[in-house]
């Protein structure tokens, strides 16, 4: 505990001496409590706790009464047994991933986790288990990454779940060199990251596959698909942002 407050301290003082702001609404971060996620207490508290009603499959937010959304109605199913996404990557929300990934704005890692941890709190698997006492698996980068960009954003906050909130992390997931997933169309991306991403050693029966933004779903397919090529029963998926 003293060393998560000299922790939160020196992050403070790196606030006061080098400022980026709310990565949000760009005010001045005024406390500890600011510096440490990033986002000034208005932003922070506007992002809504509970999610609404979405697709059993997909995730996304439901406009019908059914409980599958047309998408997946029409589609060919998918390798993972559920979704869970928390926000729509436009505005403010957009806003804030950039910040993240390209502003340097790396206290959003910590607001990122929580959000995360309380959208699956939310959500339990049948019998009652809560999903965050399944290990989680961050998406891996793409190859080359972590030599040209010097970081990843989803294994920062990979870190942050494990060192903060001692979630079980497991980094099984590798993927070989292929063409960036945004470039591409949503076939495309299907058949881009085919074969490409793969499981080293075994899988645990159930595990959480976790993101920063959904798309097409075609990346999670693929790691859902390598997991249970390596022995997982259970795939879940969860992502912060979709599109």
């Amino acid at each position: 505990m003293k060393t998560l407050d000299v922790y939160k301290k020196l992050n403070l003082l790196r606030e006061f001496l080098f400022p980026l702001n709310c990565a949000a609404c760009g005010r001045t971060l005024l406390n500890e409590a600011e510096a440490w996620i990033g986002l000034c207490g208005e932003c922070a508290e506007s992002f809504p706790a509970g999610r609404e009603k979405c697709c059993s499959v997909c995730g996304r937010p439901l406009i019908s009464e059914m409980d599958v959304c047309m998408n997946c109605r029409k589609g060919d199913g998918n390798m993972y047994d559920s979704m869970t996404l928390l926000y729509p990557y436009i505005g403010r929300e957009q806003r804030i991933l950039k910040a993240y990934k390209f502003g340097k704005h790396r206290a959003l890692a910590r607001f990122f986790s929580e959000k995360l941890l309380s959208a699956l709190t939310q959500d339990r698997m049948r019998g009652g288990k809560v999903l965050t006492e399944v290990p989680w698996a961050p998406v891996p980068p793409r190859a080359g990454k972590l030599k040209t960009a010097g970081w990843d954003q989803v294994e920062l906050i990979a870190v942050t779940l494990e060192k903060l909130h001692r979630v079980p992390v497991l980094r099984c997931l590798k993927r070989l060199a292929s063409k960036t997933q945004k470039e591409l169309g949503k076939s495309e991306r299907i058949t881009n990251l085919k074969g490409r991403i793969t499981c080293t050693g075994g899988a645990p029966e159930e595990v959480i596959v976790f993101d920063d933004v959904f798309t097409t779903g075609s990346t999670m397919n693929v790691c859902a698909g390598a997991l249970k090529s390596a022995g997982a029963k259970k795939v879940h998926g969860i992502c912060l942002f979709y599109s």
